[in-house]
Parts: structure tokens; C-alpha cells; sequence
């Protein structure tokens, strides 16, 4: 599925070249998906590399407190009147940081800055830091969903969608002094560097034990007890492959690991080759027709095979205690097998997938080599 093509970038806010380059446009990849999949991509766009065009519309979608909606297309070309009413929205307290939001536009326009010389490109970005430093919560270094609350999950420490390891990895090249943070002033940088501290010590903090083994992490935690807890009404409480993954890719870029991350490292990787499954595909097959539900259509769906040849392939959520594949429908009531899902979260949803493999297979025995 879409999410698992961002993997490769997921942890490059905004990965550059030199200077001269455009800045990459792949953070917001995940924001422009969801854009598309309810609106359709049938608009003009402005090209990548028109680099003052997309940092106004960066500014334009900024609201007063330094927050972004999430799921919008930066370089999407807005008519006259859109643009007066993202003026009229700028007051709103609303700001997420679902699918890969606000540092993605913190970094855009730092490098925006460094490009062109514009101050309000800085300025901007600055304000968006602001609103990410004050908003790490402080019982455990994570970051909430959505603020203000508007469905249950949104207040809750979020793993999900990178919204904490995307927050620390930013933060992480603030602290380090890379470009294109290189005129982000000291105090901020010594805020950025005290937050990934409690972050890292926040993400070690909540990794899942079973029988006291270190296994992966959830997508969600309560903010004061730091229990696992669930997502929107399908996604039960569970430590979640995918999820773990992306905790993984940050983890292994820490450079000089101490020896608490090493075994956080090492625990989680074998706990993804323990929960691997073997000897079933998974298949997409054709509709008769397409089916139109609320927030996709559907033309395909899925089910499991058998197939002794297949790869390894992974539940998405695993129970917390006995490790059993963990799958639910809308109405919150976990089912038994994958069958049972209704089409709509089959064909709208990954519930089985092949995350873990190039962690597995590549990133971490590069990382290993090196200690």
C-alpha cells in the first residue's frame, strides 16, 4: 500500500543535495495522497522546482499558532477564492501532526529560506518550531495527534504516522546544526536538543514487553498512564508492524547508540522475524464494478492464499500479550479471521504487508555493521 512507498524517505524531512537544489517535495507525499484519494488529482499543480510559489502557499496554509491542516497539497494552485478563505481560516486553533505534518513545512521552508533569502520563509518555519516544541507532551517526550481534540485518538501520544519519530528526527538536525537549520538561533537549538533527550528516552519508555521480552511499539498511548490504547474505532490496541518499523528507522540513525537503544534495537528485530508469516500471499483481485464508499472507491479487493513461495508477509497489529493477529471492523468488535473484514476496510486499509522486510534484511544489518 501507498504508506509503505514513503518508507524509503520517511525519515529525510527534506532530503537535499546542495543549496541550489529545489527542496524535495517527497515529505508531503503522504499529504498529497490523502488529498488526492478525496478530491481526485485533476488540478493544476506548480512544478517542483518553483520553489517561491509553494513556500507562499506553505504560508498562506499556516494558521496564527503556527499549525497546519494536515492532508493538503502544497504545490496545488488555488483559486482566488480559496486563497481568501485560507486567509479567513488563519485564526483557527486547529493543527495536526497526522500523516507526516508540520515539521514536513518547518523544513520546506528553512530550506525555502536558505534558497531564496526570504525572512518570512524563516520566520514562519520558526513559529511552526515553536508550536512543536511546546507541544511535546511531558509525562513521556511524544506528540499528540490533532489540537484540538476532536475524535478520541487525537490527544493521545502518537507513534502513528510518524508523528513522534518525524518531530525528533527534525529536531535531531536542529540539534546537530545541519543544513537547513543552520540559522536556527541557539536557544531554540539547545530547546531542540533537550527534546530529543526526552523524546528517545520517551520511545525506549514505551516499547512493548511480552513475558518480559522487548517486542514493538503501538500507535497510540494514553498520555498520562502510557498504555497502549487504540486508534480510530478498527484499530484496537496492539503493537503495530508498520508503526514499529518507522520507530526503527529512527532508532538505528542514532549515532553512538547507547546500550539501552542497542537493545531496544535488537528486541524489536527479533520480535518482527518472530511475528513473520509464512506460506501466505496476499492477493488483490479485480471488482466487477467499482463500489463507492466514504472515503474511497474501491475497484479492487484483497484475500489471503496459501502459497508456500510467498515472501514473509506481517499482520499489521499484534496483541499485546499473546502476540495473535489482531483485526477488527468499524464497529470496534475484533474478528476472527481476515475474511470477516467488510470490503470496505479490506480495500481501504493494510492490514497485512511486507514492512518490516528491507528493515529486516537491509537497514538493520547494515546498522550492524557498524557497531
Amino acid at each position: 500500500m501507498f504508506r509503505s512507498l514513503l518508507l524509503s524517505c520517511a525519515m529525510a524531512v527534506i532530503p537535499m543535495t546542495a543549496i541550489s537544489a529545489a527542496p524535495s517535495l517527497a515529505g508531503f507525499d503522504d499529504a498529497v495522497h490523502h488529498w488526492q484519494n478525496r478530491h481526485g488529482s485533476d488540478y493544476a499543480r506548480y512544478a517542483s522546482d518553483d520553489v517561491t510559489a509553494i513556500a507562499d502557499n506553505i504560508l498562506l496554509l499556516q494558521h496564527d499558532n503556527g499549525g497546519w491542516i494536515e492532508n493538503r497539497d502544497p504545490a496545488r494552485i488555488l483559486s482566488a477564492d480559496e486563497k481568501a478563505a485560507a486567509l479567513a481560516e488563519k485564526p483557527s486553533p486547529d493543527f495536526s501532526f497526522d500523516n507526516r505534518n508540520i515539521y514536513t513545512q518547518v523544513a520546506y521552508l528553512m530550506a525555502a529560506y536558505e534558497q531564496t533569502g526570504r525572512k518570512d520563509y524563516r520566520e514562519s518555519a520558526l513559529k511552526g518550531l515553536d508550536l512543536i516544541l511546546n507541544q511535546q507532551m511531558t509525562a513521556c517526550g511524544g506528540w499528540p495527534h490533532t489540537v484540538p481534540a476532536k475524535q478520541s485518538y487525537h490527544p493521545k501520544l502518537t507513534i502513528a504516522d510518524e508523528v513522534t519519530s518525524g518531530n525528533l528526527n527534525l529536531l535531531r538536525q536542529i540539534k546537530g546544526n545541519a543544513y537547513p537549520f543552520k540559522s536556527v538561533d541557539e536557544t531554540r537549538r539547545s530547546r531542540s536538543s533537550d527534546s530529543v533527550a526526552r523524546g528517545e528516552a520517551c520511545l525506549l519508555k514505551l516499547q512493548v514487553r511480552q513475558q518480559g521480552q522487548l517486542t514493538g511499539w503501538a500507535g497510540q498511548y494514553d498520555p498520562v498512564s502510557l498504555a497502549p490504547s487504540g486508534g480510530r474505532s478498527f484499530e484496537l490496541p496492539a503493537i503495530v508492524s508498520q508503526e514499529t518499523v518507522e520507530v526503527l528507522r529512527y532508532l538505528m540513525t542514532i549515532p553512538d547508540p547507547s546500550p539501552e537503544v542497542i537493545a531496544s534495537i535488537e528486541g524489536s528485530v527479533a520480535w518482527l522475524k518472530r511475528s513473520q508469516i509464512d506460506g501466505v500471499r496476499l492477493e488483490t483481485f479485480t471488482l466487477p464494478e467499482p463500489v463507492k464508499y466514504d472515503y474511497h472507491t474501491a475497484t479492487t479487493d484483497r484475500r489471503l492464499v496459501a502459497d508456500p513461495s510467498a515472501p514473509p508477509l506481517w499482520a499489521r497489529f499484534y496483541n499485546l500479550n499473546d502476540n495473535s493477529v489482531v483485526l477488527a471492523n468499524r464497529d470496534g468488535k475484533r474478528v476472527a479471521s481476515y475474511a470477516d473484514i467488510h470490503p470496505e476496510r479490506r480495500s481501504g486499509y493494510s492490514w497485512y504487508g511486507e514492512w518490516p522486510a528491507t528493515t529486516i534484511n537491509v537497514d538493520y544489518p547494515r546498522w550492524k555493521a557498524k557497531r
